[in-house]
């Protein structure tokens, strides 16, 4: 049988645009046994080895052929359509499926009840994260059902804290790609790297260079753990469709010695690249960005180092539609806990004195968002409202005396004070209503501090929200055990709900990802071509108004993640409504209830019924 090129190419747009099955059954004919030639029995009734790929030598170059149509075995290993066992009698048929897999046939309900149970089998965290990986890998809607229905028990699988584990150990792990890895080996040929993402209509990426990831310092390459989880809560929490979602690691190296010297790591093994270098790379990778997917895409900076963080947000947030998760998304997840707890307290946030623990990317992107929020409250210059807050690095309470050695960061905190070296004395000192902690050091907040805090506060707030749980400054059965039971606590990790001279204290967790799903969301959804702290803090205000009095009565500050979709439209919708009144907006008309137009926009994981 000849045919010629032009009409193979019919066929393919035959095949892709109506799945018919007498041209698969050509098509198959056609591609497997080369163009001119009908199949041909080998030994043993086998067929023949047309590309000679069986009989090649190891030094032999052959061409990795594959033309397909998801059907039969490749439909089985294709993430997005595959069902598993959920497949029925009729698509068994159509789909050449017939043999493939076993007779009986289960719904979606059985596969995630036989899922879950099998999950909770497993002793060790890590066991569950690359049980949950594999699931992704394997069936992404049945994933994706299994985290939204079972988000409480199984975020922290998927993300902190057992992604940080996730990530120290992801070289020993790794079984296949799931993002873009854009090393300095690519630099001159970003945008040709971009274009080998199967996906072409992408709408939030999410890029680490992996420094800084969580409290763990330099993982180097191995941080794509952080991009992958995030992205993967776009999807479950905030109804982001997971083909527009694209994870990226840029990779300039590691300082980390022992991933240096370990055999296993998967990175660039060379010292980290700084200066020129690493801008030159930074630089293309977003204009290829904006060149590649417009001027909508939305791109979340992740566990960047300090020194770069601040100085990416601040480059690209006039040129590209940029956020900050670590400076930027705890910040309005932090203030919208501090909004909903002056319920428990009374007063307003302009009320309350703020003393830090840590001058991060986290603690001054909090302290900014504070200064923001009560200059609007009360109208007075933010220069003003920052003389409320406070902050401890590692060489003590930061003072006007110390400006000249300060990063530029840290300089607008620096207010006229005596040096105080210890974080016990600054509390005395200071007497805040408010302590923070973002230091990424475990056990810092010492019963010490936490009594200092109860002397002089009959609700004394302690948030300690640095991750992994064992950085976390101090444990919810401390801060409730040291201040007698009258502390509001939250932290950034979770804690178990713990019972102190007979009450039950159920913790919150300060999570950004009660934050960035939904707004990220909005941005979408309305087209927005910029970020403006008004849409941080309109995140906040949606957050802390999710919060009901039966939440309160547990202590907690933050409403639970069972409903968190909902929460997520809420705060799509008030993004989305902030994004049209300052003119950012690219979709239009506006949609005249944003709340249904978010949830209507929200991915669902449900299967779908093939022809």
């Amino acid at each position: 049988m000849m045919i010629s090129l032009n009409k193979l190419s019919v066929l393919m747009r035959r095949v892709i645009g109506r799945g018919d099955k007498r041209v698969c059954a050509t098509m198959e004919s056609v591609l497997i046994n080369g163009i001119d030639k009908d199949y041909k029995n080998g030994v043993a009734g086998g067929v023949e080895d047309v590309y000679g790929e069986d009989s090649a030598t190891e030094d032999q170059l052959v061409t990795p052929w594959t033309v397909s149509v998801a059907s039969g075995y490749t439909l089985l290993r294709d993430p997005h359509h595959n069902k598993g066992l959920a497949f029925n009698e009729k698509e068994r048929d159509a789909h050449y499926l017939r043999g493939l897999l076993p007779p009986a046939i289960a719904t979606q309900e059985l596969q995630e009840k036989k899922l879950m149970h099998n999950l909770r089998q497993y002793q060790v965290p890590l066991q569950r994260y690359m049980a949950m990986m594999d699931l992704q890998e394997r069936n992404e809607r049945l994933f994706y059902k299994l985290l939204i229905d079972n988000v409480e028990e199984l975020l922290p699988v998927v993300y902190t804290p057992t992604v940080g584990e996730a990530c120290q150990k992801y070289g020993s792990i790794f079984r296949r790609p799931q993002g873009l890895y854009i090393s300095l080996k690519e630099k001159g040929k970003v945008l040709e790297v971009l274009k080998n993402w199967p996906e072409k209509s992408i709408q939030v990426i999410v890029v680490t260079d992996g420094e800084r990831i969580l409290g763990l310092g330099d993982l180097g390459c191995q941080g794509m753990g952080i991009p992958v989880g995030k992205l993967s809560l776009y999807t479950a929490l905030g109804g982001v469709r997971p083909s527009a979602c694209l994870p990226v690691t840029i990779d300039v190296g590691t300082n980390n010695e022992r991933l240096l010297n370990d055999e296993f790591y998967i990175g660039l093994k060379q010292k980290r690249a700084t200066g020129q270098e690493y801008n030159e790379l930074l630089e293309e990778f977003m204009s290829a960005v904006k060149q590649n997917y417009g001027e909508k895409v939305l791109v979340q900076f992740e566990d960047f180092a300090n020194h770069n963080a601040f100085e990416l947000l601040a480059k690209y947030s006039q040129s590209h539609l940029v956020f900050n998760d670590d400076i930027q998304g705890t910040a309005s997840v932090v203030l919208a806990g501090l909004l909903a707890a002056l319920k428990l307290v009374g007063r307003t946030l302009g009320d309350h004195k703020f003393l830090f623990l840590g001058a991060g990317e986290a603690g001054t992107g909090i302290a900014e968002l504070i200064a923001l929020e009560i200059s609007r409250q009360t109208k007075a210059p933010v220069e003003e409202t920052r003389k409320q807050i406070w902050l401890v690095d590692s060489k003590g309470l930061i003072v006007s005396s110390r400006k000249e050695s300060l990063q530029h960061f840290k300089k607008p905190w620096a207010h006229e004070h005596e040096p105080v070296k210890e974080l016990v004395d600054a509390v005395k000192e200071i007497k805040p209503t408010v302590l923070i902690g973002t230091s990424g050091v475990g056990k810092t907040f010492t019963k010490e501090v936490v009594e200092a805090m109860s002397s002089f506060n009959e609700k004394p707030f302690i948030l300690a929200l640095s991750n992994p749980t064992s950085h976390s400054e101090c444990t919810a059965e401390e801060a409730y055990t040291w201040s007698e039971g009258r502390a509001i606590f939250a932290s950034g990790s979770p804690f178990d709900p713990v019972t102190y001279n007979g009450k039950v204290f159920v913790p919150g967790q300060a999570n950004n990802a009660y934050i960035f799903p939904g707004f990220g969301l909005g941005l979408i959804i309305s087209g927005a071509i910029r970020v403006r702290d008004d849409m941080l803090l309109a995140a906040s205000e949606a957050l802390a108004a999710q919060v009901t009095q039966e939440n309160y009565d547990k202590g907690l500050i933050y409403p639970p993640f069972t409903n968190i979709r909902k929460i997520s439209a809420h705060i799509a919708a008030k993004v989305a409504a902030k994004v049209y009144e300052l003119g950012l907006a690219s979709r239009l008309p506006r949609p005249k209830d944003l709340v249904k137009h978010a949830e209507s926009c929200m991915y669902s994981p449900v299967y779908r019924n093939y022809r």
